[in-house]
């Protein structure tokens, strides 16, 4: 018998889900508030100008390579091999996967990474065509801060790799927690090192430099103290990383594809007028919000759940561990979508208005492309837990061939929209949060198909009275912020415009609360409460013993 602790602990029954889903929620609530913190205290340092735009693109080039390589197809392909060798090898098999995982990984991350710090500039001229051409300034600006940012990939992806052995392990919190120390540090750059330097913005560069080191770092006691500390070795032959490496080149594709469509959208927003780029970046972060906060607490939870179910060949447990992951991201993301819809400029003014550097026109564009993308966010955050259902059970396939139909329609559809709205009201940055939104739903639509197709799920009973829950729900909480908003005068600009921050803040708390509270009792007297957001029941859900 293995004296290793953790190997002695019984994996947790699916009736944990909801406690599990709950824990990384509330860490991940922590990190976007912060954000949102991090995100105000950037509208005030570097507003929508220039330098701004060249961050935000410098900052976006790692990150979308981050999403690849540690939350993206790097982490659906690690999860289910790491748990088909928790279910069918030993302790030391597992150990020997990890290490040969590691080192293969990180030595291909540094050797990317200094490929492109070299070859910074070929980088900026792929996603800022439109600089290279006609704006040297903010072009050479964008390498430059490339060369400090990239390096992040390599942090945080090990980062990633840290924090999918530990979720593997149901060590779900300290993941959840870690990037909010990617705020703390970006939040200390803008305010202590961002007046030391000429540009403000490059000292957010180095920011989201030593961000990567501090998150790496801080993951490593917990594995060490669930003896799975790796010991990195370079192995292209090992069967378990020839597995993974299989897995990841279809789900690069298969559960990126909303990045890829945002990273498109920063690259064609560069042709656009001066502040499209940080339009789209502060709308795209208060859609995140709920994505970040539920969806993808939500799909880390049921990914290695998923994982075991299909190694212990538990069907029916696959199905319902879907069916209510399903059930828990409508009853965020509808009402969600509804009321960022709704509130989109009084949400943006309280949080990023500031008259010096971020203008009443950058709130009215950023405005757009917000309802643009929280019209979609139904659709994203569904896309974070369908797609897990194939990746747990190693098909990457499928989810491939649909996300390369979205990515060519969204493409087509950012043609199609971006080019009349810009050259008529120059408002193009608003067609392409919209194609997005649009390849979005086409994409999550299809995921269930072929899900149901495959008969990988289906649905359990009670979706019609489910469904005329939640509406009703939702309608009356549209009522209540409609009549509350009014009464506040949210509406009204010129009066909203003209109150301070704390008042503006209160405000949309107090008009928040109330459709909340009218949402949330509606479902209650409705009969929907907590014992339907539990997970499945413990009857199906896999043992140490399965």
């Amino acid at each position: 018998m293995s004296e290793d602790p953790v190997e002695q602990q019984p994996k947790r029954k699916d009736s944990g889900l909801l406690r599990s889903s709950g824990i990384v929620s509330f860490f991940t609530m922590l990190s976007r508030v912060m954000g949102l913190a991090r995100d105000v205290i950037f509208a005030r340092v570097v507003g929508a100008d220039a330098f701004a735009d060249v961050f935000f693109v410098a900052f976006k080039i790692p990150n979308f390579f981050r999403r690849l390589f540690a939350e993206g197809a790097f982490a659906q392909a690690f999860v289910p091999v790491l748990g088909e060798y928790r279910e069918k090898g030993s302790q030391a098999a597992v150990k020997d996967l990890v290490n040969r995982v590691t080192g293969t990984l990180g030595i291909t991350l540094l050797g990317l990474t200094l490929v492109i710090v070299v070859a910074a500039p070929v980088m900026a001229a792929i996603f800022a065509p439109k600089w290279f051409v006609d704006e040297p300034e903010k072009f050479a600006a964008t390498a430059d801060m490339l060369r400090i940012t990239f390096p992040y990939l390599l942090f945080i992806s090990m980062t990633g790799l840290a924090g999918g052995i530990l979720n593997s392990y149901d060590r779900f919190a300290v993941p959840a927690f870690t990037p909010l120390l990617l705020n703390v540090t970006l939040i200390t750059a803008a305010l202590v090192a961002a007046p030391l330097f000429d540009q403000p913005a490059f000292a957010l560069a180095w920011g989201v430099f030593v961000a990567g080191v501090v998150q790496l770092m801080f993951q490593l006691p917990f594995l060490q103290r669930i003896h799975m500390l790796p010991r990195p070795k370079v192995d292209w032959q090992d069967s378990g990383v020839r597995k993974i490496l299989a897995l990841m080149a279809p789900a690069i594709f298969g559960v990126s594809v909303s990045q890829v469509n945002l990273l498109l959208d920063t690259m064609l927003a560069t042709f656009l007028p001066t502040g499209s780029v940080s339009w789209l970046y502060y709308s795209d972060r208060l859609a995140e919000l709920p994505l970040g906060v539920f969806a993808v607490a939500i799909a880390t939870v049921i990914l290695p759940n998923l994982s075991r179910h299909h190694a212990a060949n538990s069907q029916q447990a696959y199905s319902e561990t879907l069916d209510w992951a399903l059930k828990m991201v409508l009853i965020i993301a509808v009402p969600a979508a509804a009321a960022l819809t709704l509130l989109a400029e009084p949400i943006l003014v309280t949080l990023f208005y500031y008259g010096d550097v971020m203008t009443a026109r950058d709130m009215a564009m950023a405005t757009l492309s917000l309802r643009a993308y929280a019209i979609g966010l139904v659709a994203f955050m569904l896309i974070k837990v369908l797609a897990p259902g194939f990746f747990a059970r190693q098909d990457m396939r499928t989810p491939v061939r649909i996300g390369v139909i979205a990515m060519l329609s969204n493409m087509v559809l950012n043609l199609l929209f971006v080019i009349p709205l810009h050259y008529y009201w120059q408002i193009g940055h608003l067609g392409l949060a919209a194609a997005t939104s649009v390849s979005a739903f086409l994409n999550a639509g299809l995921l269930l198909i072929y899900l149901r197709k495959k008969g990988i799920y289906s649905p359990a009973g009670q979706w019609l009275k489910f469904s005329v829950q939640l509406s009703c729900a939702v309608v009356l909480m549209i009522a209540t912020l409609l009549l509350v908003a009014d009464w506040l005068e949210v509406f009204n600009q010129a009066i909203w415009q003209q109150l301070s921050w704390w008042q503006r803040s209160g405000n949309i708390m107090g008009l928040c609360l109330a459709g909340f509270v009218t949402y949330a009792s509606f479902l209650m007297m409705s009969g929907f409460g907590i014992a339907d957001m539990r997970g499945p029941s413990k009857a199906t859900a896999p043992t140490e013993s399965d």
